[in-house]
């Protein structure tokens, strides 16, 4: 019922609905480019700022992963960010309003599906001449596994070349397939990521 209503209340602002803006965001359009040796720097430059403009009782390890975390990978151009975070009814009440007033996208986001527990805080921060998406904020708290454990298959590429290459591979098939459906393109990469994840924690 608060859903609908604060819906309501966006529309008749002009605004848009949480439900549109979703929309639009998942129907941006996927490209892959070629690995870009400045991702590293712009995840340094980034992680700087968030600890430098966000309260540092919330915020724990920073850590960059996914694809343009692994040295020669191709990737969409946008560095994905995972923040440790102290407790995340808190973030929505103090880190969220904050990095809104900077210009970032907030999204309160399932980690499974489209509309259930557990959620996490991720944001979006964007080129300001572009409107390009230049990184992705994933916030979560320390005891969400399924996050952290993203940082064992960003090292396993690391350390596989090989693998790295077949993940790139079928990258670049999915984006062809499905350049404007971003959760279709999630889920043909997800049998891969569980797969080399789960050997990864047999490995430990």
């Amino acid at each position: 019922m608060f859903q609908a209503l604060e819906n309501r209340l966006v529309m008749e602002s002009g605004m848009e609905t949480p439900g549109q803006r979703v929309q639009r965001v998942v129907q941006e359009e996927i490209v892959i480019f070629d690995y870009d040796p400045a991702w590293p720097e712009s995840f340094r430059r980034e992680k700087d700022h968030l600890v430098s403009c966000l309260p540092g009782d919330l915020i724990r390890r920073i850590e960059h992963f996914g694809s343009t975390a692994v040295p020669g990978m191709a990737a969409k151009p946008i560095v994905d960010m995972l923040v440790e975070v102290a407790d995340l009814q808190a973030t929505r009440a103090r880190i969220a309003p904050v990095l809104e007033a900077q210009g970032y996208e907030y999204f309160w986001r399932p980690t499974h599906g489209d509309d259930g527990p557990p959620f996490y805080a991720w944001f979006i921060k964007r080129d300001p001449q572009t409107g390009a998406r230049t990184h992705h904020i994933h916030m979560v708290e320390g005891h969400f596994t399924e996050h952290w454990d993203r940082l064992l298959f960003r090292d396993y590429l690391i350390e596989h070349p090989e693998v790295a290459r077949e993940y790139g591979a079928l990258k670049m098939r999915l984006a062809s397939a499905w350049s404007r459906d971003r959760a279709a393109y999630t889920r043909g990469k997800t049998e891969f990521i569980v797969s080399v994840t789960a050997s990864c924690l047999k490995e430990k």
